[in-house]
């Protein structure tokens, strides 16, 4: 009889913060989707569409605001999605300070 196997942990799904290039659990990171409506903050982490993930973090965030999310998303975001991207940021890091 041969031995059992032993039993792996849970799998955690990594992906890359578009902004600083480490790798983390996907569930530590928020989702950007380039989706039929335009690019927007996919809360689920489920929407269709192309999606990129940055760090709730501001040095992530505008590093990758410079290029690297617009690159990840293969599309070219308009002044009013960069707005309500970074309004949408600003309550979240609001949010986390208190």
């Amino acid at each position: 009889m041969s031995p059992k196997p032993k039993c792996r942990g849970r799998h955690i799904p990594q992906r890359t913060c578009v902004g600083c290039r480490e790798v983390q659990g996907k569930r530590t990171l928020i989702r950007i989707v380039r989706g039929p409506e335009g690019v927007a903050i996919d809360r689920s982490g489920k929407a269709p569409g192309r999606g990129a993930y940055i760090h709730a973090d501001q040095d992530c965030w505008a590093a990758a605001m410079k290029g690297s999310l617009e690159g990840a998303l293969k599309v070219k975001m308009s002044e009013k999605e960069q707005k309500k991207l970074e309004q949408v940021m600003k309550n979240i890091f609001d949010e986390q300070n208190g």
